[in-house]
């Protein structure tokens, strides 16, 4: 009789909220909508009979542009959890080890126990900050071969500064794997994404997911020196992006001006509704944590039971043990969390 495999055994399917809420604050998208008009244009020289581009290179090149980096520093991907998948499965060798931490984004952690590497997680200080000069030491002495973690953080919304993350590359051997997801949300100015060929041990990752708005056509991309960049390109499935998901993200990615703009509302947005959870003085909340993100994350032993009041509102947010992640959304949704918040007893 046919047997699942032990690691399978152990593996449950991923659990979004499902149902239909008339707000969903739960998944950190971006809340503007695109126009369907954009995505006509970028459909217009699609042929569906052929092969993608195996490389993406116009799409690619168009990203580069916008953010003013090298083109042949550039994977694209079929959303940043594939680059995950691809990096945890070629860049190590089973029962590795590799270093995530806790709480961050479970998909490190996922696809690296997928590939039978020995994960080991370190939980963050009781500020939920990374302890650096720990990081290192445990990298060294336990010959961790790997570390992926998210900056700024999902679920925390904190963010590491540029001269810590450079002080952690510096001094380990092992393999940086830097998701950069909620950047644009913060300071380029603490991003590594153009400084990639400096190190011989780093991969940056990007999504068009969050404040691009574009998480729908699943699109990431990984961000290194040309070495890794080509070991890259030689381990992804060939047709990995979509024609579809080139097209249109070129399109709407050549537009620089509706880009930044859509940044700024989602970071007006986040404040709106940071702002408006701090004037609440809810004394459930036990800690509002100053977001660098698009989302907002907050301590309060009564997570759950404000989960299900939200969701009986038809509001959805994510509930996280002892914390609510809810996502900046339009004014009207903000107030609509806002106002929910205020009935809970």
């Amino acid at each position: 009789m046919y047997k699942f495999t032990e690691k399978l055994e152990k593996m449950e399917p991923y659990d979004p909220i499902q149902g239909e809420y008339e707000i969903r604050l739960d998944a950190n998208e971006s809340f503007i909508k695109t126009d369907y008009e954009s995505i006509i244009q970028g459909l217009k020289s699609v042929d569906l009979n052929r092969y993608p581009d195996p490389y993406a290179k116009k799409l690619i090149q168009t990203y580069s542009d916008l953010y003013g980096i090298d083109k042949d520093s550039v994977t694209a991907g079929n959303g940043s959890d594939e680059l995950i998948s691809i990096i945890t499965a070629c860049f190590l060798q089973k029962k590795d080890k590799v270093l995530c931490f806790s709480p961050d984004f479970s998909m490190y952690a996922f696809y690296s126990a997928l590939y039978e590497l020995e994960v080991i997680v370190a939980p963050k200080r009781n500020d939920l900050t990374i302890d650096v000069d720990g990081t290192i030491d445990k990298i060294n002495s336990e010959n961790i071969k790997a570390v992926l973690f998210s900056n700024p953080c999902n679920p925390t919304s904190l963010g590491l500064k540029k001269d810590d993350v450079i002080r952690l590359i510096r001094s380990v051997d092992a393999l940086v794997v830097l998701d950069e997801a909620y950047m644009d949300f913060w300071d380029e100015r603490e991003s590594l994404l153009k400084e990639t060929d400096e190190y011989n041990n780093l991969i940056v990752l990007r999504t068009c997911s969050k404040a691009l708005g574009m998480a729908a056509l699943r699109l990431g991309f990984a961000v290194s020196n040309r070495k890794i960049t080509e070991k890259l390109r030689a381990v992804k499935s060939p047709y990995n992006v979509n024609t579809l998901t080139q097209s249109v993200a070129e399109y709407l990615l050549g537009d620089k001006k509706a880009a930044a703009e859509r940044i700024e509302l989602c970071k007006a947005s986040k404040t709106e509704l940071y702002n408006g959870l701090n004037a609440l003085n809810a004394p459930y909340f036990e800690e509002i944590y100053p977001s660098v993100t698009n989302f907002v994350f907050i301590k309060t032993s009564q997570a759950k039971e404000i989960f299900d009041f939200l969701l009986k509102k038809s509001i959805a947010v994510r509930c996280m043990g002892n914390y609510l992640r809810i996502t900046g959304g339009s004014h009207e949704e903000n107030r609509a969390v806002l106002d929910a918040l205020k009935e809970f007893k």
